[in-house]
């Protein structure tokens, strides 16, 4: 469960530095077009459309800064969540089997007492 938050985490992280950079393409791409369409333009209203959709991406990409930041935020944490669980699990299989360990020298201990009384009462009987 842990893993797949992480994953989904890192996943939506991935897709949302992608979107990033293709919008800071795209935008470079706007500039240079309209670089050199800049003669080009014949009414100031072209030239505002222009300054309007500057605009916008601006705020697209500061947007999408904020949340890649926020996702990042998220994957880090979860990424904690999960080492801990990672170190919690370790402990809980490193007392589980100690706890093995003490009961195997346990009935060890009990078998050979068992075996030890089997061979006094032995000799016990011989006549």
């Amino acid at each position: 469960m842990r893993k797949q938050e992480f994953a989904s985490a890192k996943r939506d992280f991935e897709h949302a530095g992608d979107r990033l950079k293709r919008e800071k393409e795209r935008v470079a791409n706007l500039a240079e077009e309209f670089s050199h369409r800049q003669g080009e333009l014949e009414s100031i209203q072209e030239m505002r459309m222009y300054a309007d959709f500057f605009a916008r991406k601006r705020e697209d990409i500061k947007q999408q800064k904020e949340r890649l930041d926020q996702l990042g935020t998220i994957m880090n944490d979860r990424r904690d969540f999960l080492l801990d669980a990672a170190k919690d699990k370790k402990v809980l299989e490193s007392l589980k089997e100690q706890k093995a360990k003490e009961f195997k020298r346990m009935m060890d201990h009990k078998e050979q007492a068992f075996l030890d009384e089997i061979s006094i009462q032995k000799k016990g009987n011989k006549p």
